[in-house]
């Protein structure tokens, strides 16, 4: 068998048409066509009130913390088990991150820790939908109401999935999206922040422009755009959005072929779990997950980093994921952990993603499971 990699950024084969044209319209810059249709489709999609189209993830997150006007001294409960971005956006801010324990079934955000960890200077939840399964959002919306705080959803790994029928990245005032080359949509570097209520998107469209009421002027709304309030660059490229596009026209196709391969991966090596050799992902009865990751846990991280080596061997790319960012210098300088790591640091180290991209085939993830039974024999 030759080389399975980890991932292979998706591609449908209308991408080259779609920068060509975007090319050809003479407008490659942001907020173009393809932007707008990209902007236009997540919003029937998942029935956001606005959803405007970033240059990553990381920076729709960024623009989440400025419209909560987060500030020293303020505080943002988070789960530890997650990417770098998700605290980088509010203690850039100066807010302290305050991270709790996650769930050892889906590695999310541990919602009954949530309301313990609230102090007076606590300003957002960040819940984060890990291998796009929702978190218990009913729980964290009801904590924020409670307590008057803002929700954003890191969302980055969960377009096209759902918490009891409704999109992941809707629920919070803000939620944040990612295009980057490893997940199920990709623009290579990109992202999108989704905006539940219309009073936020005035001021989200400034950020945006650089601190400019540039929007309105394309709208006709100005005769010329002006200085309004801070603000950055967070608008992709037209050429990036055609890139996008040409996905997005296919998404249902996408994670079909995801949900086909995650379920093979499944059947395959449920044997193994039944025989408590590995444990397998867990997806709630009421959260609708978009085959965004397969991974499995080995029994502690010496198993793992065996179990590893053992598929490179085998022309097999698995990945491990998070480090907890509690315990990174970073983690321990701007942030502090609320309570017991007791699952954390403990479940990652067991955690072991295995390959899956949109044109996996069907060959290799049999490959890939008799690997793993091979291993364990």
């Amino acid at each position: 068998m030759d080389k399975i990699d980890f991932n292979v950024p998706p591609y449908t084969g209308k991408e080259m048409d779609y920068i060509k044209q975007a090319v050809d319209d003479k407008k490659i810059c942001g907020d173009g066509s393809f932007t707008k249709a990209c902007n236009q489709w997540i919003e029937e999609k998942t029935g956001t009130k606005k959803c405007l189209l970033t240059t990553s993830c990381t920076h729709a997150t960024e623009m989440a913390a400025l419209l909560a006007d987060i500030k020293a001294g303020d505080e943002v409960i988070m789960p530890s088990y997650t990417f770098v971005s998700t605290a980088d956006a509010f203690v850039l801010r100066g807010a302290t991150a305050v991270f709790v324990d996650i769930r050892p079934d889906t590695m999310n955000m541990d919602e009954t820790l949530v309301e313990d960890a609230v102090t007076d200077r606590t300003k957002a939840i960040v819940p984060v939908h890990y291998a796009g399964v929702g978190c218990e959002m009913d729980e964290i919306m009801e904590i924020a109401k409670r307590h008057d705080l803002f929700v954003v959803e890191d969302a980055a790994q969960g377009i096209m999935a759902s918490y009891k029928g409704k999109a992941l990245g809707t629920f919070g005032e803000f939620g944040c999206f990612s295009f980057h080359e490893t997940k199920n949509f990709s623009m290579g570097e990109g992202g999108a922040i989704l905006i539940r209520d219309e009073k936020y998107i005035e001021d989200a469209e400034i950020i945006r422009e650089k601190g400019t009421d540039r929007s309105k002027y394309y709208r006709g709304q100005v005769d010329k755009y002006r200085w309004q309030n801070y603000g950055s660059s967070y608008l992709p490229s037209d050429m990036n959005a055609a890139y996008l596009y040409a996905q997005l026209e296919l998404a249902d196709e996408i994670t079909q072929a995801r949900m086909d391969r995650w379920n093979q991966y499944h059947e395959l090596l449920l044997p193994l779990a039944e025989a408590g050799k590995i444990e397998l992902p867990f997806i709630p009865a009421h959260c609708t997950h978009n085959a965004h990751m397969f991974y499995l846990k080995t029994k502690d991280l010496e198993e793992r980093s065996r179990l590893d080596a053992f598929l490179k061997e085998k022309n097999i790319l698995p990945a491990s994921h998070y480090v907890p960012l509690h315990s990174a210098p970073a983690g321990i300088k701007f942030g502090r952990f609320h309570g017991e790591d007791k699952y954390t640091t403990k479940e990652s180290e067991r955690l072991l993603r295995l390959p899956m991209f949109y044109k996996l085939t069907a060959d290799e993830v049999e490959y890939i499971a008799a690997q793993v039974k091979a291993f364990y024999q």
